[in-house]
């Protein structure tokens, strides 16, 4: 039990991917290694159940005071368990632009321009679209990862896309296509009406591969490096901490704050840090833990007499009763919907390389994140800025593995962020305002002002936050201080992997857990090939 040939660290998005991949020849013996629990329950599975998922299965982190945000503490919710973040997000299937990739190309990381990551995004999904077709030049057909068009969207999702095409905003029927600007419809991961999570696509078909092992309730204390090499991982089961051996890799796939949390418990990263917190330096490495980016998001909340959409009311509540129903006998209607059902991409300003403000739209009245319960019905809309240019940090609470680690997304840090959201806020508002989202009389809670920057920008500080997205904590690059080289190698340490959004040294256009899920996928044929 305690000997393999590659230990993964972290069931999430990448790691399920690059565990499963690398255990299907039988060549190695594989440990998958999760903090949570198997996240195998309806309540997981029924889409429409989001919002009241376990709090078992999410770290429900918060972020220190943010100085661009009027000192207020952000929420970062984090998946914990099997599948990790994609057994909790709103199952959008989003990659991003083609131009993020090639721009990582330009900034050195050889091998991840766009030509090369797709067919590696062909090669996780599995689109019912292009099912009978075989796939095609986009998209494939037969990989783990499923893929489907919405069946049982709400009518004001579908009246969100008409507005904007009132506004001469494009209509888009495939935002991983050839082109992403515009709005429609999201295509999300989902199956027969479930969620169809990272652990659903690669762990559950694997389990009974002789040598692959799945270890869930598993604290993961810190890598061991003997000799400059990583050699295994020390971990904690209650109050038992032991050693595992990994003979030929250790990959950590533990996301954006977790895996430069675990660098850091092992020895790896900024040096003066890791000796205030009483961590013996092993590698004394700048970048771990910086270049935090995330989406930077902002929700307006429309409360209207319609019944139309998701509201806590008799109506309401009787609908949704029904709806549980129907989802448990038969997988179908209302609560297969992944709130976040319609949605677009634009550029604020013309000579924008790629849209640089996403939109999400949901069909029910949103607050803090959904933590705070609103009576009576209405819609939200996100808008988000793709590409900031502010930059955070994550270090160490403590030398604990258990404790929180300290997260600054330093949102709204860099004065050009607010001016992209502001742009987009706007946006949303004129397309709330043409028909046929007008005609729902949407009230705006928040009496948006639009015609004054000043009062629009201290709005926005005032209930702005993340929508998701963490990226960049272990940066990849050719250069002396990236964390990783273009093949997720950690600098100067031999043997170790990390395989996760943290590697992004740019936060991609769009969703990140498809990006992530190709990251895994491409992590394990890179230690395929060093193996070999």
């Amino acid at each position: 039990m305690d000997e393999f040939d590659i230990i993964v660290i972290g069931g999430g998005s990448a790691g399920c991917a690059a565990a499963s991949r690398l255990s299907e020849d039988g060549k190695y013996r594989v440990c998958l290694l999760e903090a949570g629990g198997p996240n195998d329950n309806f309540l997981i599975k029924t889409p429409g159940f989001m919002p009241f998922l376990p709090k078992k299965s999410n770290y429900r982190y918060e972020t220190v005071p943010q100085a661009g945000l009027n000192g207020r503490t952000g929420y970062q919710p984090r998946g914990r368990g099997l599948g990790g973040s994609s057994a909790i997000n709103a199952m959008v299937y989003i990659r991003g632009h083609k131009w993020d990739y090639d721009n990582w190309a330009a900034l050195g990381c050889d091998g991840w321009a766009y030509d090369d990551v797709l067919p590696y995004f062909k090669r996780s999904e599995g689109n019912e679209r292009f099912r009978d077709a075989g796939g095609n030049a986009y998209h494939g057909a037969s990989g783990p990862l499923n893929v489907m068009d919405q069946h049982y969207a709400n009518p004001g999702s579908a009246a969100f896309i008409e507005a904007a095409a009132q506004l001469q905003l494009p209509r888009i029927d495939d935002f991983n296509g050839a082109h992403q600007e515009g709005f429609g419809f999201y295509q999300v991961t989902q199956k027969g009406g479930e969620r169809w999570s990272a652990a659903r696509a690669y762990i559950e078909p694997a389990k009974g591969r002789s040598n692959f092992t799945v270890l869930t309730k598993i604290l993961t204390e810190k890598i061991i490096i003997e000799g400059g090499r990583a050699t295994g991982v020390q971990i904690r089961q209650g109050k038992v901490s032991r050693r595992i051996n990994a003979s030929a890799a250790v990959i950590l796939s533990a996301g954006a704050f977790n895996s430069p949390q675990l660098l850091m418990l092992s020895g790896i990263g900024p040096g003066q840090h890791l000796r205030e917190m009483g961590v013996e330096v092993v590698a004394d490495k700048a970048a771990v833990g910086n270049d935090l980016q995330d989406h930077i998001d902002y929700v307006s909340r429309f409360m209207t007499q319609s019944k139309a959409f998701i509201g806590d009311s008799l109506v309401g509540s009787f609908r949704m009763a029904k709806a549980v129903l129907e989802h448990r006998l038969k997988r179908t209607g209302i609560m297969t919907t992944p709130y976040a059902e319609s949605g677009g991409f634009i550029k604020t300003t013309p000579d924008a390389a790629a849209p640089d403000v996403q939109f999400h739209f949901v069909p029910a009245p949103l607050e803090d994140h959904g933590r705070e319960k609103v009576k009576g019905h209405g819609f939200s809309c996100h808008a988000c800025v793709l590409r900031p240019e502010s930059r955070g940090t994550v270090r160490l609470g403590s030398a604990h593995a258990a404790d929180a680690p300290v997260i600054d997304p330093n949102f709204l840090g860099d004065a050009r962020d607010i001016v992209v959201l502001r742009a987009g806020v706007r946006m949303m508002h004129r397309i709330m305002q043409t028909a046929p989202m007008s005609d729902y009389a949407g009230r705006d809670v928040n009496a948006t002002p639009l015609d004054d920057d000043a009062a629009l920008d201290a709005l926005i500080r005032s209930r702005a936050d993340t929508v998701y997205h963490p990226v960049g904590t272990c940066r990849m690059g050719s250069d002396a201080g990236a964390v990783v080289d273009p093949q997720l190698r950690v600098k100067g340490i031999d043997r170790l992997y990390v395989a996760d959004a943290s590697i992004m040294p740019r936060l991609i256009s769009g969703n990140t857990n498809a990006p992530s899920i190709m990251i895994g996928e491409r992590a394990a044929d890179f230690v395929r090939a060093y193996l070999h």
